[in-house]
Order: C-alpha cells, then structure tokens, then sequence
C-alpha cells in the first residue's frame, strides 16, 4: 500500500512541469500523510521519509555524499523527560539519519542548503496536544521546508547561469534537540572551508496574506540586510539579527558560517496532530523558494561572505519567564505598534481574560508593548499568582482586561 501510494504521487509529479506548484504539493503531502506516522526520528516512517527524499534527491541528479549513499547515519541518546506526555522510562539510544546531496558546479565555493524532515511521530515529546495520543504528521513543520528543499534542488541543477556549488541536506533529528545538523556540522562530508554561507528552511508552509517572512541571522554578515530588501519582490521581510535559534541554522553559525533562516510564521497547530497538509499555502513555498534563488543568484560568483557574531539574547529572555499568558504571539505582524495574538490557549490567563485571536497587545501592567521584544520583557516582570490589566486593540477599538497569573 505505501509503495502504491508512494509511486502514485511520482505518477502525479510527471504531469506538467516537475519544478511547479504541483511538485510542492505532491512531497508535501506525501511526507505528511499518516503512512509516515510522523517522522520521528529513529521509527520506520522517518527511515520512509528519507528514502523518499533520497529518491527525489536522485530522480533531480545530485550526486550523493553522505556516508552511505545519500545518507548519513547518526546516533544519540533520548534520556527520559518526566514532563512529556508519554514519557520513556530509561534512556534509549536513538538512530538518525541526515540525506545529503551535491550539485558540483566545479566551484571552489559551496552553500549549504538545508531542511529538517523528522516530526514528532505520536507526539511522545514535544507536542502541544493534550488528548490521546494521535499522528503529528508535521506538514508545516516541517514538510513544508523538505519541500522547499527538493524545488530549489531542482530549480539550482536545471539553471546553467549558477557557478557556486550547492550541498542539499534534510536533517533529522531536529526535533530532539538539532542532533542531525550538530553531528553534520562536526562530521562534514565536504570541507566546511569551502561553505560560503548556509540557508535554512523551517516551516515556510504558511506564508500570510500579507506575505510577511522573518529571515533570522540577518546579522551573521554584514550583506545579508540590504540583499534581503532588494530582492524581496512582493514579500514583506522582517529580520532578527542573531544566528542562534531553534532550528538548524544554529549548528552552521556556530562554525562561523553566515546563516539566513527563513520562517513564515507561528499558528495555533504547531506541534499537534492538526498540522496538515490541506492547511498549506502550497503558492507561498513557491514564492518563499524563489525568493532564495534571486539571493542565491545574486551572490553567485562573488567573493566569499564576511561573517559576523551576533548577540544572542533568547536563553536570557526565555530564563526572566516565570509565567505564560497563554497566546501565540505573531512574529509575521508588522501593521504597527503592538504584539498581535496567533492563538489562544485554552484554560490559560489570555483565554480566561476573554482574549482572542487577532487582538493586538499594547500594554502589559506598566509596561507599553511596541512589539514581540516588548512584550517579552513585560512577560518577565510577573510572577505567578500575579494580577495586572492588559490593553489590547480589537477591531480597531481598544479594550482593557485583567490578567490572573
């Protein structure tokens, strides 16, 4: 059945042109469906996830350089996390693999391309969903991204005009901690001198009807702002310096590599069974990815990027929480001052204050809220058991509420 399946979609992907909207479609949701039982990492549907990338990977003609054919194996350790939801009782080993192709343009310069393909399988650990256990089938997070992956793969081999090198890596084990891209980064099959800078993709599958995309690690170098903005075309991009973040962009900047991470957005099914693929914007992978070719191009050929530390100030940021408001903050929102809700969580203090999805947040306590940073810090003066008012824009009208932490 899942051979059906699998060679049903190849089918479908030879109709019309491999490079289109369709092609995006096709690997999305085949690296979704419930055949693949999440993609966790070390289970049969992350080894079927990897064939099939493998196979696309060949089908496009990269030259495979892992250790073993296409893929490179790794493993690590999963000790016991007393707060997940089905927690393991003792420490197991887990096997991993990344897949790794190679678009050999004779260059002495390459750039790293790469997507996380695991998920979180039943949603053992790390999964927002409360009721029974049930396939997180991740098409956002992070099909979406594999997708995005295997188009610029395609679109790069087929452009005569590039003269850099391209090494396409899909991660696994992102979700347990970046352990695929940290064992890449320390157990590289290509030189990692020769790596001009790293592009990564992680759940690029929602992209706004205002087309906003936050690009991370616009300060690793100091060409990144000002390409970003002239190659934008009708995207709105919202950029954070730092080259340390929750995806695996992180393992490439800590090699003193220049990074982009390319982000479309939080929603309120991100790490539940709800992330599915007839909720992607299939036309917004399109124009995320073509938007990366007309930067990739347009540094086609130059001399070797400068790279740049950042400040990284999130472990701090994230230490001051001693309470949650229980939203999902915006981090595409742009429309003006304020930090706009994504999502509210049920039986939290947002939820229970009568906050809804779309109010946009302009003052906590005593604190005004210009935006995400602002709100953050606000964030971090309370402890639980606290109370404050809470002013917020809705519908144009501002409102005011209390909060109970």
């Amino acid at each position: 059945m899942r051979k059906l399946f699998f060679y049903s979609l190849l089918l479908l992907a030879t109709l019309g042109n491999s490079q289109s909207e369709l092609q995006i479609k096709v690997d999305v949701v085949y690296l979704s469906s419930d055949l693949l039982l999440g993609r966790e990492t070390g289970t049969e549907g992350e080894s079927l996830a990897a064939e099939y990338v493998a196979d696309r990977f060949a089908h496009i003609g990269l030259t495979p350089v892992g250790t073993d054919g296409f893929f490179q194996p790794f493993t690590f350790e999963e000790r016991p996390n007393p707060h997940a939801a089905d927690p393991i009782k003792e420490p197991r080993t887990v096997h991993g693999k990344n897949v790794v192709g190679y678009l050999d343009k004779g260059s002495n310069q390459t750039i790293v391309i790469g997507a996380h393909y695991d998920h979180l399988g039943f949603g053992h650990t790390g999964s927002l969903y409360t009721g029974e256990p049930a396939i997180h089938n991740g098409a956002d997070d992070n099909a979406s991204g594999v997708a995005a992956l295997l188009y610029l793969a395609e679109s790069l081999k087929n452009n005569a005009a590039l003269k850099e090198n391209v090494l396409f890596i899909a991660f696994s084990g992102e979700e347990y901690g970046l352990f695929g891209s940290k064992y890449y980064a320390a157990n590289p099959t290509i030189s990692l001198d020769r790596v001009n800078y790293m592009m990564n993709m992680d759940m690029v599958g929602r992209l706004n009807k205002e087309h906003v995309l936050v690009v991370n690690g616009a300060g690793t170098s100091p060409v990144w702002k000002d390409l970003l903005e002239q190659e934008k075309g009708d995207l709105t991009i919202q950029t954070t310096d730092s080259g340390v973040g929750p995806s695996d962009h992180t393992s490439f900047y800590l090699e003193d590599m220049p990074v982009l991470h390319f982000f479309a957005g939080q929603h309120t099914d991100y790490h539940k069974p709800s992330d599915d693929s007839e909720l992607i914007n299939y036309e917004g992978i399109k124009d995320v990815s073509d938007y990366m070719i007309r930067l990739i191009l347009s540094l086609d050929d130059q001399p070797k990027l400068a790279f740049t530390k950042t400040k990284d100030d999130s472990g701090k940021k994230a230490s001051s929480f001693k309470v949650t408001l229980g939203v999902m903050p915006d981090y595409t929102y742009t429309a003006g001052d304020g930090m706009r809700i994504d999502g509210v969580l049920s039986d939290r203090p947002a939820e229970k204050a009568g906050m809804e999805k779309g109010d946009v947040i302009i003052r906590l306590g005593d604190v005004d809220v210009k935006d995400i940073y602002g709100y953050m810090d606000a964030l971090g003066k309370f402890n639980s058991g606290d109370k404050t008012t809470i002013e917020y824009i809705r519908d144009g009208k501002k409102q005011t509420s209390e909060i109970v932490f």
